[in-house]
């Protein structure tokens, strides 16, 4: 069986917006390291092909050694490589991949006509194309039909989506059937899909190799693919070296300190977390600034976000024959009728306004 490592959705030169300056540039520099640990990996299970399904570039606008250590990397590697540029990387005259000379290994799809390569000395036949345009309205299997390819492993690296209408060449499972490919490499979707069956054809996503943000959570990585005619397998290879992580931490019957302190020595020191509080809290005891001194130094980075709501006895309050008898009873019947997101909003109000209220410190 040929083993393929199949990647996608580097993103390198992410601007980690939601980190402070140091991190965000400490940050860049560790998507460039990740490189390295991607051509090792290559090495290591030694890949006779691999498959980069695009974004592998953030933007058109990337740092020159970043494009650089790219190529340095992809070079490194004793195998074919095969790009598919995607909708941020998209391919163009001023894109990073027209910038330099690539390594005599690597192959990138240039424009959006489906391009076929032939690889005898593997026995498997490369198929891609490339975004040349930040979207890509029609899907880049329209109207494909694969050559005669007398026995070969039949393989296919794109940029996409599956049955996910949208301007980023949105595919059918009935056009990746009628492919008649053997194993398709896909991006752009940063979760990891598994090995996925349309017809007689294999497919997957990788996801994207390492976190950026709160909405790519936990491991992170790569596929390692075993492909022959009919037969396909993949194994998940973690490559991330940071995780995001998101923690609910119930504060009911406990000060928010004590309840934060209990969960504090169980963070891993080099992941990025979001500790939500949550349960019942007294009026005036999170106190988020605090709180975010206390958890500051036990992570590479941590931030807090308060979804506690108000003890159920204050709301027996509401009966009062007076001002904050008239805002609880207010406040109740519209909590009791709002969605998610506006009982947060009304949470909160119900704090700020029992403070002015009761004379109490603005919450």
């Amino acid at each position: 069986m040929l083993k393929i490592l199949h990647g996608a959705d580097f993103h390198l030169d992410s601007p980690f917006s939601a980190l402070p300056p140091e991190q965000a540039a400490q940050r860049r520099r560790e998507q460039r390291e990740l490189l390295d640990r991607f051509a090792q990996l290559a090495r290591d299970r030694d890949a006779g092909l691999v498959l980069l399904s695009g974004d592998l570039f953030d933007s058109g606008k990337t740092y020159y050694e970043t494009t650089q250590a790219l190529a340095k990397a992809l070079g490194q590697i004793p195998a074919p490589v095969f790009i598919a540029p995607g909708n941020h990387d998209w391919y163009g005259s001023r894109s990073p991949y027209a910038s330099i000379r690539w390594p005599d290994n690597v192959h990138i799809f240039r424009t959006r006509s489906m391009e076929r390569v032939e690889l005898p000395q593997l026995g498997c036949v490369v198929y891609g194309a490339a975004f040349t345009a930040p979207a890509q309205e029609e899907s880049l299997l329209d109207g494909f039909q694969p050559e005669a390819d007398s026995g070969l492993l039949r393989l296919m690296v794109l940029h996409g989506d599956v049955e996910a209408p949208g301007a980023y060449n949105s595919m059918t499972r009935e056009q990746l059937a009628a492919s008649g490919m053997d194993y398709i490499a896909l991006g752009h979707v940063h979760t990891a899909s598994g090995l996925q069956q349309a017809g007689s054809v294999f497919y997957a996503c990788p996801g994207c190799p390492e976190g950026r943000g709160f909405d790519e959570l936990d491991e992170k990585g790569v596929l390692l693919v075993a492909a022959q005619k009919g037969q396909v397998q993949t194994e998940f290879l973690p490559l991330a070296r940071r995780q995001y992580h998101i923690l609910d931490i119930d504060v009911t019957d406990k000060a928010p300190a004590q309840a934060l302190a209990e969960v504090l020595p169980h963070l891993d020191p080099g992941h990025i977390y979001r500790l939500r509080l949550t349960g019942e809290a007294e009026l005036g005891a999170v106190r988020l600034d605090a709180l975010a001194a206390q958890a500051e130094g036990s992570c590479y980075s941590v931030s807090l976000r308060d979804r506690t709501t108000v003890r159920r006895d204050l709301w027996a309050r509401k009966g009062e024959d007076s001002l904050t008898g008239l805002f609880l009873t207010e406040l109740e019947r519209r909590l009791e009728a709002a969605d998610e997101v506006e009982r947060q909003v009304l949470t909160r109000a119900v704090r700020f306004g029992m403070a002015a209220l009761e004379g109490g410190e603005d919450l």
